[in-house]
């Protein structure tokens, strides 16, 4: 399998890295970037070949990957419509229902839609993907390999399903983030350093994120497991729940799918 890159940004370094580290050879990947310097920093980096153009030399590969930002995807996808011949076209692009990337295309369906999120970067990301009916089962494969390079995958069967997939795991991560400083600042206001603070937030999420990973049990029995009655942890999930905490993140997650349908929407 040969891949092309269009756009060589950190989503398409992060899944260029972990193709590398899995011993896809760097032979076989082609970046198309036009930044000079992010092109001497791949070409360094990765050892790939690099174009600065978008012709039919550079996405000679069996699977296209568009990595560039939402705005420019139109414009991307109109230049290369009359470049394709069977490929597959992977979109990482935010928001952009894989019909409208089809239309972008001239109406080509060999498409697949993904949504990866931030942890990616490490090779720790979930991404969500769906594919157009054209997409044929190895091609689904060959999108399956790509996006597994930055973690795992989930093929979801209906698209209306990606708005759900990018209000909690594409936002997800900035939850977890916003927790964790709310849970530092406590820290500090109790006595404790800043990185003593740091430290055992970052340290007690990794921690709790493998116990829930490698349990058969449902997170809801693991948080009761650790609240015994009259004890300390009891005591802090009274006071989330007098404050609402879970209903707020619930509406939170609500209204990250309803901006992610608007945004899709305006696009259509």
């Amino acid at each position: 399998m040969h891949i092309a890159f269009v756009g060589g940004g950190n989503m398409a370094s992060a899944l260029i890295a972990g193709l590398l580290r899995e011993g896809f050879g760097a032979e076989r990947i082609t970046v198309i970037e036009h930044n000079v310097d992010a092109q001497r920093h791949l070409h360094t980096e990765f050892r790939v070949s690099v174009s600065s153009g978008l012709d039919a030399a550079a996405v000679a590969a069996d699977v296209v990957v568009l990595a560039v930002k939402p705005q420019q995807l139109q414009a991307v996808a109109e230049q290369l419509a009359p470049l394709l011949d069977q490929q597959l076209v992977v979109s990482i692009a935010a928001g952009v229902r894989a019909g409208t990337l089809s239309a972008w295309l001239g109406n080509y369906e060999r498409v697949v839609r993904t949504m990866p999120n931030t942890p990616a970067m490490v090779g720790a990301g979930v991404t969500a993907l769906f594919a157009l009916p054209a997409v044929t089962a190895l091609q689904r494969k060959q999108a399956e390999v790509v996006m597994e390079a930055a973690g795992s995958v989930l093929w979801l069967e209906d698209e209306v399903l990606m708005d759900a997939v990018t209000a909690v795991s594409g936002s997800g991560p900035a939850y977890v983030f916003y927790f964790m400083e709310a849970m530092q600042q406590a820290g500090m206001d109790q006595g404790l350093s800043a990185a003593a603070a740091r430290q055992l937030t970052l340290e007690t999420f990794l921690g709790a994120a493998k116990l829930a990973e490698s349990s058969p049990e449902d997170v809801a029995q693991l948080r009761a497991r650790v609240t015994s009655k009259g004890g300390t942890t009891e005591q802090a999930i009274l006071s989330m729940q007098a404050a609402g905490v879970q209903a707020a993140i619930v509406e939170a997650v609500y209204a990250a799918a309803r901006r992610s349908k608007e945004l899709g929407d305006a696009l259509a």
